[in-house]
């Protein structure tokens, strides 16, 4: 049976942290600097590019041939490949992703320069932060175009699929639909799908079967909705939770949407039915 459910007001904020730690929270945390330089083969740094770090008490480690976990910090690196981060303590993961699109983050692309952050095995490679410590990881190769055709997406994955529709029913192009495990959605999403095409189809991965609360926008990242972003969650009076189990990949799971139209007396009664 097709599960088609009507949007809520998108009130909830994703603060993704894009230049690690801020001041304030550097007085706040414990925390520590880690710092390297991210090349591309021949020598070539991997400039423009971005990376992406992971704590392992947020989620499961990142694995791109199974989904994609959205990232706590994420660095900018500088024309040379480095990037230094301030980063609390704990035990991180690393990667890092030179988008051809601009876009700050998101699964890697056909043709996106892609550091995996794994060993000679295969295994996520793990970093430890300690306060006041600065841990120079030195130069870092292996970044490498992204092959869609080398990842494994249909072995054994548990997703879930459908489509992103307006209110009239029709598919909506370029919507991000991200994965929350609690339906308050405080905080960042854990999974996030790629952008929709022109037939509004998504498919967003987790990493174990379990119940996840849907949600999509138009902006990847955080803040409240701007003017015209399309917002949507699955739930037709509020969130409602979507049960997929290990291994499975739930189908017609869909999401209607409507474009935000601002702030202010008018515009909510415009959007309360969001």
């Amino acid at each position: 049976m097709k599960r088609l459910m009507f949007l809520t007001l998108f009130c909830t904020i994703i603060p993704l942290t894009v230049n690690a730690v801020s001041a304030q929270e550097v007085k706040q945390l414990k925390t520590g600097t880690i710092s390297g330089q991210l090349m591309i083969k021949d020598d070539v740094p991997m400039s423009g590019g971005r990376v992406f770090f992971f704590k392992d008490t947020s989620g499961p480690p990142p694995s791109q041939e199974k989904y994609w976990r959205v990232p706590d910090y994420i660095v900018d690196i500088d024309n040379n490949g480095r990037f230094s981060a301030v980063l609390s303590e704990g035990k991180y993961y690393l990667g890092a992703v030179k988008t051809i699109s601009g876009e700050k983050i998101g699964p890697p692309k056909e043709g996106d320069i892609f550091y995996a952050g794994v060993d000679e095995r295969g295994k996520q490679k793990t970093y430890i932060i300690n306060q006041g410590q600065e841990t120079d990881l030195g130069v870092i190769t292996g970044a490498v175009p992204f092959k869609r055709s080398v990842v494994k997406f249909t072995d054994g994955i548990t997703a879930i699929e459908g489509t992103v529709l307006d209110i009239e029913g029709k598919p909506v192009e370029g919507a991000l639909v991200f994965a929350f495990l609690t339906p308050s959605r405080i905080g960042k999403p854990l999974f996030a799908s790629e952008r929709t095409g022109k037939d509004g189809r998504y498919i967003i991965r987790v990493h174990e079967g379990g119940n996840y609360y849907l949600k999509a926008r138009s902006l990847y990242g955080g803040g409240l909705p701007k003017t015209g972003e399309i917002i949507g969650d699955f739930g037709e009076k509020g969130p409602v939770a979507v049960n997929v189990k290990n291994g499975e990949k739930l189908r017609e799971v869909d999401i209607k949407v409507k474009r935000f139209t601002g702030r202010g007396p008018k515009a909510q009664d415009k959007n309360k039915n969001l």
